[in-house]
């Protein structure tokens, strides 16, 4: 029977039964046998995705029926009833699959065939050149599960019909098709087979479930189309609101210089199939009598906006800062013929670019250390902003944090993009000094040297390296140093050690120093955080 004008989607599917028919009539092999797994998977999936626009359109009936119960709810019966009997046939194949599968000895969930909630997995099937099975269950001897599926399908097919208005041919051939139980046209030979006969016959395993889930693929395309047709007729023949309120939609009241400030006019809860007007300038207002109302009517030079989906697209480029203020009218035309006139008024910001890099710690760099970074561009999110740097290199933190590691000591420069309109654009350069970590402080006992009681530095026990007014946290560590002072005859003696802790031969120093007597803290040597060895300033204590 011919059907028309095919969708894509039918005309996919209907090659695909071609080369399904074909596929069987020769001796398949195994490799063949596991291609309709692969099929019977991707129409799995298929489903899949419009059982989820369906659950997407059942929800928007539900927000709809919230807001205007008496208007939606006839509407969202029938598409409840749509629901209840679509999953009630799609659960009846369901169902017949899981009885040739227990039927072929694997209904047991260790065997891996029946997964959660029923799923069948294909890939496991044992056996999938046998025909006898479905057959059996199918067709049995004429009174199989297929000729009880063939009438439910023909009951579902009459009632999705029967919800169509007569005039929507597109739709009801579309049902047809899909839904389509007429038996195949004789042979040349004059075979004739029933639909049953010609789905289910002879047909081994892995045949079988593709064109079970085909069918289900069919219900749930159907339903789709049913409940959107449903839902369409919420607004048929109306405007879709009953207040109207002028609307814009600025992609930002902010602009910098030199960039393009946007923005989206309509009515609210616009019908993208009746596009207003929208006039852009200065307008007039006259008060009509008759109708206790206000007309307006744009004066001077005035714009037309171009009008895409219901909307009209406004744009207009940034040059003058301050404050730009811009308006008009938007007029829709009712069912009736008239028009439904609106104003509106709104402004905008134009300013200069303002890229702000500030050091999160000092107002330069430093080799060897993470320096934190904030960089933000006024009027630009953070995540659309993106930095580069000379000499060394930046990488992001968080929404406008970053770490800045330079290379060397000299300069740095940070160059800073920002993402606008979907274009990279350069919105300037900061300047650094970069320069390498200060030298630590030798210490003993929290001084640098001077005056110390003998007890004081016997008790300490060792020598540290302090970073004095740097707001960085990091460390040296001492890896040498020698503790030196002069004996009673005047002769210089000293004990030189690795690490920073007094040995024995130190203490033996510092405990047979006499009052008045200084002991030097020289030859010290510490390592940074990035890995230099640096020679430190002596101290000197004199024990009081």
């Amino acid at each position: 029977m011919g059907h028309g004008k095919e969708t894509p989607r039918q005309k996919m599917i209907g090659m695909m039964y071609l080369v399904l028919t074909a596929m069987l009539a020769l001796n398949v092999s195994a490799e063949v046998l596991d291609a309709f797994d692969t099929v019977d998977k991707g129409l799995v999936k298929t489903t899949e995705i419009y059982t989820q626009k369906n659950e997407g359109l059942y929800q928007e009936f539900n927000q709809q029926y919230a807001q205007n119960q008496q208007k939606v709810g006839p509407w969202k019966e029938k598409a409840d009833e749509v629901k209840r009997r679509s999953d009630e046939l799609i659960n009846y194949i369901q169902d017949i699959k899981i009885e040739i599968i227990t039927a072929n000895g694997q209904g047991d969930p260790e065997e891996g065939v029946i997964g959660e909630e029923g799923k069948i997995h294909g890939d496991h099937i044992k056996g999938k050149d046998k025909s006898d099975v479905a057959t059996n269950i199918m067709i049995g001897e004429h009174d199989g599960k297929a000729f009880e599926l063939r009438k439910k399908i023909e009951e579902y097919r009459e009632f999705m019909l029967g919800l169509v208005d007569e005039d929507n041919q597109s739709l009801i051939h579309s049902i047809t098709t899909n839904l389509d139980t007429s038996d195949p046209p004789k042979t040349d030979d004059g075979e004739k087979k029933d639909w049953e006969t010609k789905n289910f016959y002879g047909l081994p395993l892995a045949a079988v479930f593709p064109i079970l889930t085909k069918m289900q693929l069919d219900i749930r395309n159907s339903e789709a189309e049913v409940v959107q047709y449903l839902f369409n007729q919420i607004s048929a023949g109306s405007i879709p609101f009953n207040k109207l309120e002028a609307t814009v939609i600025p992609n930002t009241s902010y602009v910098l210089q030199g960039n393009e400030y946007k923005a989206d006019v309509f009515i609210a809860a616009f019908d993208t199939t009746a596009a207003p007007i929208v006039l852009i300038g200065e307008y007039d207002s006259t008060y009509n009598e008759e109708t206790g109302s206000y007309e307006y009517d744009m004066v001077g030079r005035y714009d037309s906006l171009d009008v895409v989906n219901g909307r009209g697209k406004f744009s207009r480029m940034g040059q003058s800062l301050g404050t730009q203020k811009w308006g008009g009218i938007i007029r829709l035309k009712d069912p009736d013929g008239n028009y439904i006139t609106k104003t509106f008024e709104r402004t905008y910001n134009v300013a200069k670019a303002n890229v702000v890099v500030s050091p999160d710690k000092m107002n330069v760099f430093y080799v060897g250390v993470d320096n934190p970074v904030s960089i933000s561009i006024a009027g630009v999110d953070g995540d659309k902003i993106s930095p580069s740097i000379t000499n060394g290199r930046i990488k992001p933190v968080s929404a406008g944090k970053y770490i800045v590691n330079p290379k060397r000591p000299g300069n740095s420069l940070v160059t800073v993009f920002a993402e606008i309109d979907g274009v990279q654009k350069n919105m300037g350069t900061a300047p650094f000094r970069v320069k390498g970590l200060p030298d630590p402080v030798v210490q003993v006992a929290g001084k640098k040297g001077g005056k110390i009681e003998r007890n004081v530095l016997a008790a300490q026990t060792g020598v540290f390296a302090v970073m004095e007014d740097f707001d960085f946290d990091l460390e040296f560590k001492i890896i040498e140093f020698t503790v030196s002072t002069t004996d009673r005859g005047g002769y210089y003696i000293s004990e030189s050690t690795k690490g920073n802790i007094f040995t024995p031969s130190q203490k033996g120093l510092i405990k047979n120093l006499r009052r008045g007597q200084r002991l030097n803290i020289e030859d010290v040597k510490a390592i940074g955080p990035d890995g230099s060895v640096r020679p430190l300033a002596p101290i000197v204590f004199e024990l009081i």
